[in-house]
């Protein structure tokens, strides 16, 4: 055994390591299939639970618009809906599965080694402590003596992370010599940083990718007018938004904003395979939830982002579709090039389309219900007809021919008269046909 040189700061080595393929999640399905599985999933879930609520009308009271404009403002059916988003999504998966095949195989065994990794990266932090502390006017070599009877591992890192007590032995090029060691709370947060803080930096550019690629994917749908009339209006058939109705693009629009926006997220982010997996769910979820239609005061999803149902709303209404191109967690590219609604309060523009709707319903309900009382009439008359003239054939025909010599005598006024009852026997309000009664 040799004793290493201390004369020059040595940060303490890496542990080897051995990878190995990391098993699926689940034993018959692939993680890498299962990531394409669970957004599919998550959207049809959560879809249908806001749809479940549409059906039953339940929390009338969150509702942004009312079951008379989801059935009258519309300009698309939900079997189109649900076709085009079925198209989307096999277009998603078809994507995924190329995405997978240029995807490293997922492995594991060189944990340990990634969370010294950062503990170096910590140590050789540690360096630049006394010069800190000498440019705001502090004796780091006083600090440390100070400390270093009652907390040793401060008084190394004042000292600039120096532990000339933390030793181990380690095999260097077959031969086993001491080398310095990390101290256990540099361990600790290394550990932190590799397990928490890394994926949720990660997560952060992801989402940072996500919102900036479909903010001015989405806006030049709207300013150029071709990319408009062309892929996106038919997203704005969609006056009044539903939960399954998030993912309802043109096919070559739905792949450009979503399935490419987040597959660039993906792959520019570093994520793992597993990492993915809850990445595009939430962003799945999150679309959904910002076209439920309802704002729920408990919904997480519309308490933790700025961008909601409500926000979003805004942009399917036509006195909003030139504001809130956001989409689908912040808001930031609004605020900042000034894009987000600045129309004052809503109430009143929603109250106005909630009463237009509900009165064109209103009126078309009307005009069925007279069509068909007109028609049970119709029907009616028929059957009173043929069952009178089975019931009594003689009479009738002796009646009329005598009410016909009758009306050769009459006046116009006899004339005006009996034109009234045949129009009160039509409408079912006389007793026999045409009111003649019988001679029997």
């Amino acid at each position: 055994m040799t004793t290493a040189n201390f004369s020059q700061p040595q940060l303490p080595p890496l542990p080897a390591y051995t990878l190995h393929p990391l098993p699926s999640l689940v034993s018959w399905m692939p993680d890498s299939l299962l990531t394409l599985v669970l957004p599919i999933i998550a959207y049809w879930a959560v879809s249908g639970i806001f749809h479940f609520m549409d059906v039953y009308d339940l929390f009338p009271q969150y509702r942004l618009h009312t079951p008379a404009e989801v059935q009258k403002r519309n300009h698309v059916t939900r079997w189109e809906v649900l076709r085009d988003v079925v198209i989307q999504q096999i277009i998603q998966t078809l994507f995924g599965l190329v995405l997978a095949l240029i995807d490293e195989e997922a492995t594991y065994g060189r944990e340990e080694y990634d969370v010294a990794w950062y503990a170096q990266k910590i140590r050789l932090a540690q360096r630049a402590i006394p010069a800190v502390l000498a440019t705001i006017g502090l004796n780091p070599g006083a600090l440390a003596t100070k400390f270093s009877a009652s907390q040793p591992m401060l008084a190394a890192a004042l000292a600039g992370g120096q532990y000339p007590g933390l030793v181990q032995v380690a095999s260097v090029a077959g031969q086993q010599i001491l080398t310095p060691a990390f101290a256990p709370w540099e361990l600790r947060v290394a550990k932190i940083v590799y397990t928490f803080l890394v994926p949720a930096l990660q997560f952060a550019v992801g989402i940072l990718i996500v919102d900036t690629w479909q903010y001015w994917l989405h806006r030049a749908m709207h300013v150029n007018k071709w990319l408009y009339a062309t892929f996106h209006s038919r997203h704005h058939r969609l006056y009044v938004p539903y939960a399954y109705g998030a993912l309802y693009n043109h096919p070559f629009e739905g792949f450009l904003l979503d399935t490419l926006g987040t597959g660039l997220a993906y792959l520019v982010s570093g994520m793992t395979v597993r990492q993915s997996m809850w990445f595009f769910t939430c962003t799945t979820i999150k679309t959904v939830d910002d076209h439920c239609g309802y704002s729920l005061p408990l919904d997480p999803l519309q308490l933790i982002t700025s961008n909601n149902a409500g926000y979003h709303d805004i942009h399917h209404q036509s006195w909003g579709i030139k504001t809130n191109f956001s989409q689908p967690f912040f808001t930031f590219w609004d605020r900042y090039l000034n894009t987000m609604w600045s129309g004052g309060d809503v109430a009143t523009r929603y109250e106005k389309s909630r009463r237009h709707a509900q009165q064109k319903l209103d009126r078309e309900q009307a005009g069925d219900m007279n069509a068909l009382s007109a028609d049970s009439v119709t029907q009616s008359s028929a059957s009173e007809l043929d069952e009178s003239t089975r019931s009594h054939p003689l009479s009738v025909r002796r009646a009329t021919r005598k009410k016909s010599s009758s009306i050769s005598q009459t006046s116009a006024g006899n004339l005006k008269g009996l034109r009234n009852k045949v129009n009160e026997s039509l409408h079912g309000k006389g007793g026999n046909v045409l009111g003649v009664e019988s001679s029997h």
